[in-house]
C-alpha cells in the first residue's frame, strides 16, 4: 500500500453510502469536491462537512488524483464517466477512478476499456456492510484492477474500510460481491425460516435465537437482524429494489459461467414476491415477514 498525503478527491453519488463516505475522506484531511445528480444532497454534503460541490461529474473530477464513485445501477455508472460533461473527460493522465457501485461485470470491464485508452486507472471496489458500515467507516472492500492502480488507491479508501483487499485484475471486485450477495440470500432466508419455525412451534425466537448463535448457525445476520426482525421492523440495512438488482446481476453472470445457483433464483422469486406485498424499500431480512404473511 502506497501511503497518500493529502489528496484532491472528487466523489459521485451523494446517497445513503457515498455521502458518510466522502465524509469519512473530508475528516481525514483530503480536499474533497463532491457530484450528484440532484443538486440539494451535494449541497447539504457540503453544509455538513465542508469542501465544495460540482454541477458535472467532469467538473468534479478536473484537478482530481483521484475520483470514487458510489452510485446506483450499470446506466449511472456509464452516465457520470462517459460524455462531455463525465468524470473520465475531467481526469488527467495517471490518475485513478475508483468505483464502489455493484454493477455488472460488463460495464466493468467496458469502462475499465474506456479509461485504459485514456491513459487513467480504473479500479472496481464494491462495498459491504451497510448503511452503518458506511456511517462507522467499517466497510469490506473487494477490488478488481491493475495492482499499481489498488496500491495507490488503497490508503485512500482505509478511511472508510476495515478490510480493504485486491482479489484480482479488473472485474474481480464485482464477481466478489455477487458471491457475497449470494451467501446474504440464502443466509437471510435462512435465518427467517427458522424464526419462522420457532413461532409456529411456540418458543420465545430471542431465546432461540441467544442459544443458536452460539455456535454454527451463528452469522451477522442473525446478530444484527433477529432483533428487529421479531420486531416487524424492516427499515434498517440494504433495500429489496437494490438487492434484486443485485441477484439479478448474478443471475445473468452465472448463466454465462456456467454456475448453479438454485437457492439465489428461488431467494430472488422470493424477494420479487416482497416487492408485490409493497416492500421494495423495506430491507432484505423482510423475507421474514413474507413467511410470516403466509408466503
Amino acid at each position: 500500500m502506497e501511503r497518500i498525503g493529502m489528496a484532491k478527491l472528487a466523489f459521485l453519488g451523494m446517497g445513503v453510502m457515498g455521502a458518510p463516505m466522502a465524509g469519512h475522506l473530508q475528516n481525514a484531511g483530503h480536499d474533497v469536491t463532491v457530484y450528484n445528480r440532484t443538486a440539494s444532497r451535494a449541497q447539504d454534503w457540503v453544509t455538513t462537512h465542508g469542501g465544495a460541490m460540482a454541477k458535472t461529474p467532469r467538473e468534479a473530477a478536473q484537478g482530481a488524483d483521484f475520483v470514487m464513485a458510489c452510485v446506483g445501477n450499470d446506466d449511472d455508472l456509464r452516465s457520470v464517466c462517459l460524455g462531455e460533461d463525465g468524470a473520465f473527460a475531467g481526469m488527467g493522465s495517471g490518475t485513478v477512478f475508483v468505483d464502489h457501485t455493484t454493477v455488472s461485470a460488463v460495464v466493468t470491464a467496458e469502462l475499465y476499456g474506456a479509461a485504459d485508452a485514456m491513459q487513467i486507472s480504473f479500479v472496481d471496489a464494491p462495498i459491504s456492510g451497510g448503511q452503518a458500515g458506511a456511517e462507522n467507516g467499517a466497510l469490506s472492500i473487494m477490488c478488481g484492477g491493475d495492482a499499481g492502480a489498488y496500491a495507490r488507491a488503497e490508503s485512500i479508501m482505509q478511511s472508510y474500510a476495515k478490510l480493504c483487499r485486491r482479489i484480482g485484475d479488473s472485474g474481480a471486485g464485482q464477481i466478489t460481491k455477487m458471491c457475497n450477495q449470494i451467501a446474504i440470500a440464502g443466509l437471510v432466508q435462512g435465518l427467517s425460516e427458522a424464526l419462522h419455525f420457532a413461532d409456529k412451534a411456540g418458543l420465545d425466537g430471542r431465546a432461540v435465537v441467544e442459544v443458536i448463535s452460539q455456535g454454527a448457525a451463528g452469522s451477522w445476520q442473525m446478530n444484527n437482524r433477529y432483533e428487529t426482525m421479531l420486531e416487524d421492523q424492516f427499515e434498517h440495512g440494504f433495500a429489496v429494489d437494490w438487492m434484486r438488482k443485485d441477484l439479478g446481476i448474478c443471475l445473468d453472470t452465472a448463466n454465462e459461467n456456467g454456475a448453479s445457483l438454485p437457492v439465489t433464483a428461488l431467494v430472488d422469486q422470493f424477494y420479487k414476491d416482497v416487492q408485490k406485498m409493497g416492500g421494495g424499500r423495506w430491507d432484505t431480512s423482510s423475507l421474514f415477514k413474507r413467511l410470516k404473511a403466509g408466503g
